[in-house]
């Protein structure tokens, strides 16, 4: 017996759908553009930039210039702060930071030393017959005698007025008193001639000695003692002579 037509005609319209179809049905999108990253302004593109770079830099420098000039101040002030205007030697403050230092040297690495502590005997005589330049002159040719006869690593200060301190590295009780004599001994020889008149100045001089167990001001104390002590032994001889020319 037969299949109807009407069948197999719906079989047909039901195929299999071709790739032509599928395209037609589904919807077209539009191809993607590739992603460029953002490009930077090239040095021709931004002279601004330029500009401000080269201020930046300038002001760099000027404020580093500016800085070392300042630094450079600052140590002045604080040499010139330790330093006796006239005789160019640690004042006070100055030696006494120098004492210090070495004291602290010794403790640590057992050293020893002499502190010497010389006042010039009546100085004040001659600033009041010749004015205080002359007694300056008398100070300058003291603290050049002082230097000439200390080693490097030695030092010499004036604590203030017509008094003076020295600080001596590795020397013994013995050899700090010889010291001392021979300061004494060099200033005595020191002669001046003022309006026509020949002028010498003598000093006394104090020793304390140095060690692990010294103490800065301590050391000073005792030397600046001594000292009066030995002036107290001078008094009768004649440290100052006036003699007509």
């Amino acid at each position: 017996m037969k299949k109807p037509k009407r069948a197999s005609a719906t079989k047909a319209k039901k195929g299999p759908k071709t790739s032509a179809n599928r395209s037609k049905a589904a919807p077209k999108r539009p191809a993607k553009r590739p992603v460029r990253p953002p490009t930077r302004p090239s040095r021709r593109e931004a002279p601004a930039d330029d500009g401000a770079e080269a201020a930046v830099k300038a002001a760099i420098r000027d404020l580093r210039s500016k800085l070392k000039r300042a630094l450079r101040r600052v140590a002045e002030l604080e040499a010139a702060a330790d330093t006796d205007f006239l005789l160019e030697i640690p004042n006070r403050r100055g030696f006494e930071r120098e004492l210090a230092r070495a004291v602290a040297y010794m403790k640590r690495y057992r050293a020893s030393g002499a502190l010497i502590v010389l006042d010039v005997d009546r100085l004040k005589p001659i600033n009041d017959s010749f004015g205080h330049a002359a007694g300056d002159e008398v100070l300058k040719a003291i603290a050049a005698t002082l230097t000439r006869q200390i080693r490097a690593s030695d030092v010499v200060g004036r604590l203030g007025g017509d008094e003076f301190a020295l600080l001596l590295w590795n020397l013994s009780e013995t050899d700090a008193k010889a010291k001392a004599a021979a300061f004494e001994q060099a200033i005595d020889e020191l002669s001046f001639v003022f309006r026509g008149q020949h002028v010498s100045a003598g000093a006394s001089a104090g020793v304390a000695l140095l060690g692990v167990q010294s103490d800065a001001i301590r050391a000073l104390e005792e030397a600046d003692a001594a000292m009066y002590v030995r002036k107290a032994h001078r008094r009768h001889e004649p440290r100052i002579r006036l003699v007509s020319s």
